[in-house]
């Protein structure tokens, strides 16, 4: 709190965490809103509330993407210059070509502003199916920069990287599989290409966090050692050594922990320094993904963050590379990272209102039991008198054990559901007293944990969880959540998120924290006629292409916006999200014979008398425009 005692936008800073997990982007400002600093702290800067506001303004709803153009710039721009840095500060030898593995975010527009913004430093794609490739070839245009083909391949995805050869993009393939070799040799004669070949190697090595199995030997994509030295044996064979100039490994997206980026490293090392000692041409050395979003901001190597800086990584990797073919006596080859995460992450947010609170209340109990209450009611009751902060443990179990016992009891018809609502209220107000106690415990037992959001409001947001967060549901991914306005107020309620599929899936109960995961969310109370905005935060990469129509909602209304030098925001591009028409196509329905057979069935009802043909006008005119509208949930205006 302040002297004169009123909440500001430091306390929020401190308890949503900003300042540890923004990397300098966002802010609360003293208006208490979420601000955003593309060029970082000091730079221009723009009310994200005020963004929101323009947006619904312009005729968009409510959830909406916001892609924020000039940090996906910065964020291309730090890499860059980080790795810039760390060759000159070592004196490498060779340079870095960045490259993005469009699988990361697949939409039109985050290709091209990475192509738009990279071009300056060569950076490049990666791709990994046909149809990848296909979108690669249409933006990529420097002749200095990577495409990088991974994935399996068939003749078509090869004729296409070979004629991308020929237009002079510097496209390579990386075999993943014995068996591509002879189908890129056998295409290049036909075509009179000759090839840029890379092999993927699978590292001994594994890396702690979400995805450790991308690395190991037992890994689903590479060769093994057998495998690398029969390619080396083949192209000597066919006297195309000189075409091998790429090692590639991939240790795994998001990895944690500096140590095992630096251990894989040092193993790749030796391997690329084994393939030049065989005559391979090499001069690529392609150390895949891995470099981490720090999500929860607590800099650590948990699996939602990162024990190191991107300036630690650039670094970390110049210095092995450099040290252990400098021991060998082999060339420095240019480094290659596939950073898709870390350059998209803080490039998008999603932004959806609050519908309503499901309140956790409880009635007031009565001063004395009915004379004729069940002895387990008397005792539910005796417990709750009894609990105290030394016997709270105690009267927990004997709170569960009654609870249980009653249920049963119902189930048998030996009370009533009035006794049963009783007891339920009683066992209420025993955690609420349990939870109140442990507030001021130093040490809470490991049984209360989920006391919090057992107790926590309900918000129910304007969102599907399945469409827009899949991660969050599928491998409990944290993003950093939190109003992006009435931040200069307290807030004064602790709850967690539901989405609208009616899913009991469909909900956030694990929120960031610096020190654990925290289960609920420190959130206002609404006010009326006024939206409470929330905001999550880092959702750039793999959110926006491994959505689900769970419930048929579509995608969301995306806007990308830009800021000049002096805060004004340009509203770059809108993109409208799916129509109810727009989903019932992907799933195969046909909207115009719906319609029909709608019209059919409201004209039979006016034949019979059931209504008039004003009603089926009045029918048809809200199941049309039903078909026309947003997916979510839309204010009436």
């Amino acid at each position: 709190m302040t002297e004169n005692g009123k909440w500001s936008s430091v306390q929020a800073t401190e308890l949503y965490g900003v300042d540890s997990w923004g990397a300098g982007y966002f802010s609360i400002s003293e208006k208490g809103e979420v601000a955003v600093h593309p060029d970082g702290p000091g730079g221009a800067s723009v009310s994200l509330m005020d963004v929101a506001r323009g947006i619904q303004e312009r005729g968009f709803d409510l959830p909406v993407l916001v892609r924020l153009s000039d940090i996906l710039d910065a964020r291309i721009k730090q890499l860059h210059e980080s790795f810039s840095k760390a060759i000159t500060e070592y004196n490498y030898r060779g340079c870095y070509r960045g490259v993005y593995p469009i699988k990361v975010n697949q939409q039109q527009q985050v290709v091209e502003e990475i192509c738009v913004f990279g071009a300056h430093y060569h950076h490049g794609l990666e791709a990994g199916s046909k149809a990848e490739l296909i979108a690669a070839m249409s933006f990529l245009q420097d002749p200095e920069a990577y495409l990088i083909c991974n994935g399996y391949k068939d003749e078509e995805f090869i004729d296409l990287g070979l004629y991308a050869l020929k237009m002079g993009i510097r496209c390579v393939f990386v075999i993943e599989m014995p068996s591509e070799l002879d189908l890129v040799l056998d295409r290049s004669r036909v075509l009179g290409v000759k090839p840029i070949l890379g092999i993927r190697m699978k590292l001994s090595t594994q890396a702690s966090g979400h995805w450790t199995e991308s690395g190991g030997e037992r890994s689903v994509f590479g060769l093994n050692t057998a495998q690398v030295i029969d390619v080396v044996d083949r192209l000597r064979k066919e006297n195309m050594l000189d075409c091998l100039k790429l090692l590639h490994y991939h240790l795994g997206s998001q990895i944690p922990n500096i140590r095992d980026i630096r251990e894989a490293v040092k193993e790749g090392c030796r391997i690329y320094t084994g393939l030049v000692e065989e005559g391979a041409a090499m001069g690529v050395l392609n150390l895949g993904g891995g470099l981490a979003v720090d999500y929860d901001g607590s800099h650590t190597n948990f699996t939602s963050s990162c024990n190191y800086t991107t300036a630690e990584y650039c670094s970390a990797l110049v210095e092995e590379v450099m040290s252990i073919l400098d021991e060998t006596g082999v060339p420095h080859p240019d480094i290659i990272t596939e950073s898709g995460r870390a350059t998209v992450a803080y490039y998008s947010i999603l932004l959806f209102n609050v519908l309503d609170i499901s309140r956790f209340e409880t009635h007031t109990l009565p001063e004395k039991m009915p004379e004729d209450s069940h002895e387990l009611l008397t005792n539910l009751m005796e417990a709750y008198k009894a609990l105290t902060a030394k016997n709270l443990q105690e009267c927990y179990h004997d709170a569960i054990y009654y609870r249980d016992e009653i249920h049963e009891l119902f189930k048998r018809g030996g009370i009533t559901l009035r006794d049963r609502a009783l007891a339920g209220q009683i066992y209420w107000h025993i955690l609420t007293r349990i939870a109140s106690l442990i507030r001021g415990m130093r040490y809470v037992p490991d049984e209360f944990e989920h006391l919090a959001s057992a107790l926590a409001d309900v918000y129910y947001c304007n969102f599907s969880l399945f469409q827009s967060l899949p991660d969050s549901w599928a491998i409990d991914q944290l993003f950093p959540i939190l109003p992006i306005h009435r931040l200069n107020e307290k807030p004064t309620q602790e709850g967690i998120l539901a989405d609208i599929t009616c899913d009991c899936d469909g909900k956030i109960d694990r929120f960031i924290d610096l020190r654990d995961v925290r289960r609920t969310l420190p959130l206002h109370a609404l006010k009326d006629n006024e939206d409470y905005v929330l905001g999550v935060f880092l959702v750039g990469a793999y959110q926006e292409t491994l959505g689900d129509l769970h419930n048929l909602l579509g995608d969301t209304n995306v806007v990308s916006v830009r800021i000049d030098a002096d805060g004004q925001v340009h509203y770059a591009r809108e993109i409208e999200g799916d129509s109810v028409a727009d989903v019932l196509t992907y799933v195969e329905y046909e909207p115009k014979e719906m319609v029909r057979r709608v019209r059919e069935m409201a004209e039979n009802a006016v034949k019979v008398g059931r209504m008039s043909a004003k009603d089926r006008r009045a029918v048809m005119d809200a199941y049309e425009s039903g078909l026309r509208g947003y997916t979510y949930f839309e204010r009436e205006n």
